[in-house]
């Protein structure tokens, strides 16, 4: 499944109806424990807050996100949800492997908030790489700078 990775930012958010209709369905998706709030609320509020949603995209469709709080030199990721009718096909795998391309291109460090995560999120995680920081408090990737970087 060729699958690609789409920003989702508030600009992307109000120029794109269809944008605006695929994320609404992924996080609809979410079961109701793995979102603070009701989904609208949740991305309404996440996008006012300068924050964007790395998308899965296939076939002019996205199948799934992730929110991406981004601090100076890292990228907060959390509420990871894939489509019911996608989920098992590698979507989530990729789209994360998509997301850490994007943050060592731009010389960020991932990280994952471990209080937040499901066990099931915590293993994937774990599979790709996420190493479980000293204190247990954040799941990290930690990436080699980008070329050209010193």
């Amino acid at each position: 499944m060729p699958v690609t990775l789409q920003q989702v930012d508030q600009d992307a958010w109000d120029a794109d109806a269809q944008i605006r209709l695929d994320l609404v369905r992924i996080f609809t998706d979410a079961p109701p424990e793995r979102l603070p709030l009701p989904v609208d609320d949740f991305i309404r509020e996440h996008l006012a807050g300068g924050h964007r949603f790395s998308c899965a995209r296939f076939n002019d469709r996205l199948l799934g996100a992730v929110a991406v709080k981004l601090d100076q030199d890292a990228w907060c990721l959390s509420n990871l949800c894939v489509r019911k009718t996608t989920r098992r096909r590698g979507v989530g795998s990729r789209l994360l492997g998509l997301v850490s391309e994007a943050a060592h291109a731009e010389g960020c460090r991932l990280y994952a908030a471990s209080s937040q995560l499901p066990v099931a999120d915590q293993l994937l995680l774990s599979r790709l790489g996420y190493r479980l920081t000293q204190d247990g408090d954040y799941f990290e990737l930690n990436l080699l700078p980008p070329r050209g970087h010193q």
